[in-house]
């Protein structure tokens, strides 16, 4: 059964086209009603009674949703035109933006990931006594709480939670597996009369929590502080800020789910080979060192990431992905939108991607000033730093014209400043728009002049690596080499060949098989598709003779392998087996010439020999070091005889 888009003017306040929209989209769209969620609510109950119902207004999504559980039935499915379409100053036909809109709300979306995470709601409390102990009292009713006082503390007379003093050395973990170390660390001793009394102080006790209240007003025990699930911190001066960080700790108890916001390939990563680090750029984004090494690859602690995004827009091979919604998703939401616009009549489309934090911009826009032009496609993404250099070139090569990004409160602007550097390298059309103000956004929109569109628009798939390339080529299809910036994923390996003695050492640490060799000729091969530029073959050439060349190869020359170094092979003296490189050999026998070890007849020819008759000439030589005593001859019956007629 079809599904059917349930459409409202809202009182008359933007215009809706049903049948353009039933015809462009292949949905069955109602006529506008003027009030839909008032008046006419009748109607859509009606419409959540014959199922498969879609309405156009989020801002009323909990009435539809009411309604529909007053109705026993599923949650009502929304999406927004108002907001992002209809309410708009801009004369031009709104249809092909809505119709776009329309499309990409359809594309279908994997449920998230999740682990759980249990909180037992023992809460471990820092700072000052006043502030402290006036916390742990509100919260011993709910939590399980320990509060850890300064050295030299007074500890309160009471059973109704834990107090110890000393000093925090260490902490690790996240909701439900805090890890803390203590120093000078002593408790109250329950025996006895009079005072309470404490016992000797003990350095580096460790003990575990669900989660910490920190309310000492210092530096932050983990990076990113507020990214941390179940570390709330306040300023201890600040009374308010108190009372709602211990109104956030009192809830946090039970099962909670944890969105897994990458996924990892550990085969793919290009971080270490041979205890040489390679590829860095995940371990230096992350904000709350949730990536750490694990040998030649890296590993992510779940529990830990907060799902900024940035490791996977910057990760040159795909061995660390966003999952959250997936990678591949948001290519096939991007390029649904271009093509939607276009089928639907519209040219020149210009995308604004945006986080929750850019959709309520564009709402106060839409509401109060001059809401976004027809030709703005709004993007929404969970994390905006999941959105990369390939991400940009997809959107340009798809039919965009150029590709807005507005960064929120809780975007790293250094790694979204790179990718959207390299984007541009490429091909110009990305910016970042640095608003905080809707009517500034809406009226830059409104006066920028973006470059015109692709002629032919494509829609690559494959890896954010294919996709980059592919949409590369049809951005620029007359270029042949773009250079790129220092630190870029794609780039070509160049060698000294005056210093390379073709030892090959860079070959056995290539992580993605783009430098090879030959198996029956002295030769350095590389795939410039494949190089990762992680550097890891410039570190361990012994003769430096490696040195990285960023840039994209736009040619075919770029997919095959191509000789970087080769030199004669030389010709064992004996077998007249080829092996090794003439020069290096000739080099050796050179400088052993004068050596004393080598003085001796045949001892330098064994350097021109191949291995079998090397080994052969050493067995069969003088002073052979592999030869030992004689054997002795094995006694038979008539050295037996021989010995009893002796005797």
């Amino acid at each position: 059964m079809a599904k059917t888009l349930i459409t409202c003017d809202c009182s008359g306040t933007q215009r809706v086209d049903a049948d353009g929209l039933a015809r462009t989209t292949g949905l069955q769209v109602s006529a506008p009603c003027s009030a839909l969620c008032t008046r006419q609510i009748d109607q859509a109950a009606a419409a959540l009674t014959q199922g498969d119902a879609i309405f156009a207004c989020t801002q009323e999504a909990a009435t539809f949703d009411a309604l529909a559980e007053e109705l026993d039935l599923p949650p009502a499915a929304t999406l927004d035109l108002r907001d992002r379409a209809g309410w708009t100053a801009d004369t031009a036909p709104t249809l092909p933006k809505m119709s776009a809109l329309v499309a990409e709300a359809m594309v279908p979306g994997r449920p998230d990931r999740t682990l759980d995470v249990m909180s037992a709601g023992t809460c471990l409390i820092l700072g000052a006594p006043d502030v402290a102990l006036t916390a742990a009292e509100t919260l011993s009713e709910h939590l399980a709480v320990t509060v850890l006082l300064p050295d030299g503390s007074d500890v309160p007379d009471t059973r109704a939670y834990d107090v110890v003093t000393g000093s925090l050395r260490r902490a690790t973990g996240s909701l439900g597996r805090f890890e803390v170390t203590l120093d000078r660390f002593r408790q109250v001793d329950p025996s006895g009369r009079g005072p309470l009394t404490l016992t000797a102080p003990q350095d580096g006790a460790d003990s575990t929590c669900d989660l910490i209240l920190d309310l000492t007003g210092g530096l932050p025990l983990f990076p990113a502080p507020e990214k941390r699930d179940g570390y709330l911190r306040a300023d201890p001066s600040h009374g308010p800020s108190v009372s709602a960080a211990v109104m956030a700790a009192s809830h946090m108890t039970g099962t909670f789910e944890k969105t897994l916001h990458v996924r990892m390939e550990p085969l793919l990563c290009a971080h270490s080979r041979a205890e040489q680090t390679g590829c860095t750029r995940c371990l230096d984004l992350c904000p709350t060192a949730a990536i750490s090494s694990a040998g030649e690859h890296v590993t992510v602690d779940p529990a830990i990431c907060a799902g900024c995004g940035a490791c996977s827009a910057a990760c040159p091979s795909g061995a660390i992905s966003y999952d959250a919604p997936p990678v591949e998703e948001v290519f096939t939401r991007i390029q649904t939108l271009a093509q939607a616009y276009l089928a639907a009549g519209g040219t020149a489309p210009r995308l604004l991607v945006v986080d929750a934090h850019g959709s309520e911009m564009i709402r106060l826009t839409a509401r109060h000033h001059t809401g976004l032009p027809a030709d703005v496609l709004p993007l929404e993404l969970p994390a905006l730093n999941t959105f990369g250099h390939a991400e940009a070139l997809a959107a340009l090569a798809a039919g965009f014209a150029s590709v807005t990004v507005v960064p929120g409160p809780g975007a790293d602007r250094a790694a979204l400043d790179t990718q959207v550097a390299l984007a541009n390298a490429i091909m110009a059309g990305t910016e970042v728009l640095d608003v905080t103000d809707p009517e500034a956004l809406s009226d830059h929109l409104f006066a920028a002049k973006p470059q015109a569109p692709v002629a032919q628009p494509v829609r690559p798939m494959g890896t954010r690596r294919q996709v980059a390339r592919q949409a590369a080529k049809a951005l620029a299809p007359t270029a042949e080499r773009i250079p790129l910036p220092e630190g870029a994923p794609y780039g070509a390996v160049v060698v000294d060949t005056e210093a390379c003695t073709l030892c090959l050492s860079c070959v056995s640490l290539c992580p993605s098989g783009a430098l090879g060799d030959n198996p029956d000729r002295p030769q350095l091969r590389f795939q410039e598709d494949a190089c990762l530029q992680c550097g890891l073959c410039a570190g361990i050439c012994p003769e430096n003779a490696i040195t990285l060349a960023p840039q994209m190869d736009l040619t075919p020359a770029a997919l095959e392998q191509r000789v970087l170094h080769e030199e004669e092979p030389f010709a064992c003296v004996e077998c007249g087996t080829l092996f090794g490189v003439k020069s290096t050999i000739d080099r050796i026998t050179e400088k052993l010439s004068s050596h004393s070890m080598y003085q001796a007849d045949g001892a330098l020819r064994m350097v021109q020999m191949c291995d079998d008759c090397r080994v052969n000439a050493q067995f069969h030589a003088d002073g052979n070091p592999f030869q030992g005593r004689q054997r002795p001859r094995p006694r038979t019956t008539d050295d037996y005889l021989s010995n009893r007629r002796d005797h």
